[in-house]
């Protein structure tokens, strides 16, 4: 009976033709590779040799200097791809932002299962994370899906819906996490481990981008009314918490939304790059298994975060939920700075609980500074602040954590939970400069 309900509630949401099954689809699909490829690269890196270091330190190098190399080349293709299809949503083509990368995962995922099944060399996915930025990477794809999401939503509402769709992520993500380690488990003596798991992922992949061509509905909204439901909008709610201030002075607001999300971002960027090849060395060596546990326990944020925003949001602001959500991620990254045992892993990744509250508040509180008409655009230009960080954060915490194995392997996740506490100073000046707003706005009325 209630599988019957499950698959009821499933059919009810395809006919609805919403964003929420290629949200699901995705991060299934991504979470299943995320694992393979985590072990794939392990595997190949086991043989590295490095002149005066052990044979652990040596595969350790070796391992993050892939993927920095990997990193910087997913972070730097998909720019100006990014921005011509944010451009092309604005305009009309909401799907455009969200299929065109799909492709380009596809592709990717494709290219590490000929990896495996074929034994090319690992260097082959410098080209395929080549062509999936080219495609518009996740850049594109998924201020496509906030934008879809978000233009269904009141602005009062935003933070809740935004929060909504990072829960789905997260939860698809938590059950994918969760399969991936034992998924990688079962090979044949043909095939090799890895395999029947990549498989699984590109088939999903390929599901998620036949929903998003055939059955995702668009949001087809002419500019023009964008523009007047924007107007409209702001004045049926000019007593709720909301900047309602001309676009110049929307612009201090941006600037600092901007720096905060860049500060936050190359902390945990930084610090999550590097939690995959901490736990596969000594004393955690983690196994497939126990790697998709700890993505599951990633994901679980999700989760957290969904429900802290729920019931936060009513009795505090957007920028105190921000700050929440900062320093929930600054009290566990240290604690990880110090992680000898699984077990305290876990109580670290414990206090992460809200970590995930920052990002999607900060994307809904700079949704409510611009028209409707260019929420695309800005939000994709916030993820191209982002990816700047990125460029920044992958080779500066890969260098300084190969520099460290050998007296404090975690120190990056100590430098990581001190530039969390930096990104906390602007989104505090946000809020004082928004209360400001609210109290001027509130004296005008009486």
């Amino acid at each position: 009976m209630a599988l019957k309900d499950l698959c009821l509630s499933a059919l009810a949401v395809l006919r609805l033709r919403q964003v929420e099954p290629v949200i699901v689809l995705e991060q299934l699909g991504s979470t299943l590779f995320d694992t393979a490829f985590e072990m794939v690269v392990r595997d190949r890196c086991a043989n590295a040799s490095e002149p005066g270091r052990s044979k652990e330190d040596s595969q350790q190098k070796a391992m993050t200097d892939f993927f920095m190399v990997y990193n910087l080349i997913m972070k730097f293709t998909p720019i100006i791809p990014a921005l011509l299809l944010a451009r092309m949503g604005d305009r009309g083509r909401r799907k455009a932002p969200i299929v065109t990368p799909l492709i380009g995962y596809l592709l990717s995922r494709l290219a590490l299962l000929l990896v495996v099944v074929l034994e090319l060399p690992l260097q082959v996915m410098f080209g395929a994370v080549a062509v999936f930025g080219l495609c518009g990477g996740f850049g594109a794809y998924w201020p496509g899906v906030i934008t879809l999401a978000s233009l269904g939503s009141t602005e009062t509402e935003r933070s809740k819906v935004m929060m909504k769709v990072e829960f789905l992520y997260g939860s698809a993500g938590l059950v994918g996490s969760l399969v991936s380690g034992h998924l990688f488990q079962l090979y044949s003596s043909s095939l090799g481990h890895g395999t029947i798991l990549l498989a699984f992922s590109t088939l999903l992949y390929l599901t998620c981008l036949l929903f998003s061509i055939i059955l995702l509905k668009g949001k087809q909204v002419r500019i023009e009314d964008q523009e007047e439901n924007y107007h409209l909008l702001s004045h049926a709610t000019r007593n709720t918490r909301m900047d309602v201030s001309p676009a110049g002075k929307n612009i201090v607001n941006l600037v600092l939304l901007f720096a905060a999300a860049f500060l936050y971002d190359f902390a945990v960027g930084g610090a999550i790059g590097m939690l995959g090849p901490f736990v596969l060395k000594s004393p955690l060596s983690w196994t497939a298994t126990q790697v998709g546990y700890g993505n599951a326990a990633g994901c679980l944020i999700f989760l957290t975060s969904y429900v802290g925003v729920l019931v936060l949001r009513r009795c505090v602001s957007d920028e105190t939920m921000i700050l929440i959500g900062m320093l929930s991620f600054a009290s566990g990254i240290y604690v990880m700075s110090f992680v000898t045992t699984t077990a305290m892993f876990y109580f670290a990744r414990a206090l992460n609980l809200f970590a995930l509250i920052p990002m999607s508040t900060i994307r809904s509180v700079v949704s409510q500074q611009v028209p409707a008409s260019a929420c695309g655009t800005t939000l994709t230009l916030l993820q191209m602040t982002l990816k700047a960080a990125g460029l920044a954060y992958i080779p500066a915490f890969t260098k300084i954590y190969q520099n460290t194995l050998d007296w404090l392997p975690g120190f990056v996740f100590l430098l990581s939970s001190i530039f969390t506490v930096l990104s906390m100073i602007p989104i505090s000046i946000v809020g004082c400069r928004r209360a400001q707003k609210q109290l001027y706005i509130r004296i005008q009325g009486d």
